[in-house]
């Protein structure tokens, strides 16, 4: 048996969808798009959605309309996938990583307090994996002190908290349509936000900061004259043949959340009581969209290795993580490291000087964590397989 990390699963009408944008000759920023982002506003509880190319574009446009640039500090948790970190530095900013929580892998308050200076400008939680961060509280300290909260939730699709889904706390909310993610686009993003004013903004810088689409161009009195461009802007536009795949798949999204969720659930259920793998923690008021299942291995060990700063058992853990690993893809079952620490990596490493050791929650994270298959359509025998081999496996 051969199981993937992730796997895209598409039904007959999703193949039929795209067919329709390349019959109608419209396929880029056209109806579909504005079906696509209808439909999102509809089921994640927003006034506004854009529909653009990615998560990170979305992160980059978002900063951007927000006037996010040179000298400008951001706070971003160090556990997180890299582009996070990146928006920041495209724009001119400074990145100023803070530590995380590592019962959930999403950043800590206390970190976040300590970090804000004259020059910090925003705050971009992320909600990992697909459980929300502790975002009213950080609404909170950004509000005490003027800062922006741009929301990463490019796992987030599914994630409520107390029934509020995620990406409508913030300023914005910025999504992600990877295949790895619940809804897929291939490549895709989205963003969401009430503010009326900042929306029209933001339209107009992914669309090379034309004042009007060509859609509305099209349709409006006068086809034949360009629009101005009031915005030096970018070409972060979502074609119809995307957006008409993504729309296809809003159609059953609760489904594809609470199978999601029932196959966590299996796991969790299955695992719990194996002491030297911390399964996924779910806090009272939080509702888990699962984009993945991400574990921590010898949670116990970790621990102590903590409590006397002993960075060697660290090294060890990852060791035996990475045999165990090695054993479940011996056995056809693909795994990961959750994510990566993005100021363990080469460039921000070198760039602001950081130690590995200077952030130790989200080292052990880096190097002891591991995902599991979790996907829409994975079958009840494939993770019953899963299960008896994490089970025998260590």
């Amino acid at each position: 048996m051969k199981i993937p990390i992730a796997r895209t699963e598409l039904i007959e009408e999703d193949l039929k969808s795209v067919l329709n944008p390349l019959k109608s000759g419209w396929l880029v920023q056209g109806p579909m798009v504005k079906e696509f982002e209808d439909k999102w506003s509809d089921f994640v509880g927003c006034k506004h959605s854009i529909a653009v190319t990615s998560c990170t574009s979305a992160l980059f446009l978002s900063l951007a309309a927000l006037d996010f640039g040179p000298e400008d500090e951001a706070i971003v948790p160090a556990f997180t996938w890299i582009s996070t970190a990146n928006v920041v530095e495209h724009l001119g900013g400074k990145v100023k990583f803070a530590e995380i929580d590592l019962n959930t892998f999403n950043i800590d308050l206390e970190s976040i307090e300590k970090l804000i200076t004259k020059k910090t400008k925003a705050i971009i939680p992320v909600h990992l994996f697909g459980l929300a961060a502790n975002i009213e509280k950080i609404v909170e300290i950004a509000k005490k002190n003027n800062l922006l909260v741009i929301e990463d939730a490019a796992c987030g699709f599914g994630a409520y908290y107390k029934n509020k889904h995620v990406g409508t706390f913030g300023d914005t909310g910025c999504f992600s349509f990877h295949p790895r993610k619940s809804i897929t686009t291939g490549e895709g993003g989205m963003i969401t936000t009430d503010n009326d004013d900042l929306v029209k903004k933001i339209r107009k810088l992914r669309d090379h900061g034309a004042s009007m689409t060509d859609l509305q161009r099209h349709l409006g009195p006068r086809p034949y004259l360009l629009a101005d461009h009031p915005y030096a802007g970018y070409n972060f536009r979502m074609t119809d043949i995307q957006a008409a795949l993504g729309s296809s798949q809003m159609n059953r999204a609760k489904e594809i959340v609470s199978e999601r969720q029932k196959i966590a659930m299996n796991y969790i259920n299955a695992l719990k009581e194996t002491k030297w793998l911390k399964v996924p923690n779910i806090p009272r008021d939080f509702s888990h969209g699962f984009q993945s299942f991400a574990c921590l291995f010898m949670p116990e060990e970790i621990d102590n290795a903590l409590k006397f700063r002993d960075f060697s058992k660290i090294e060890e853990i990852k060791l035996k993580r990475n045999k165990f690993m090695e054993y479940l893809l011996d056995k056809g079952i693909s795994t990961r490291p959750a994510t990566h620490a993005v100021h363990m990596l080469s460039f921000y490493k070198n760039k602001y000087n950081i130690h590995p050791q200077d952030f130790p929650i989200s080292l052990v994270a880096n190097d002891c964590s591991i995902s599991i298959p979790l996907f829409h359509g994975l079958k009840d025998d494939e993770q019953t397989y899963i299960i008896e081999n994490i089970s025998r496996g260590n």
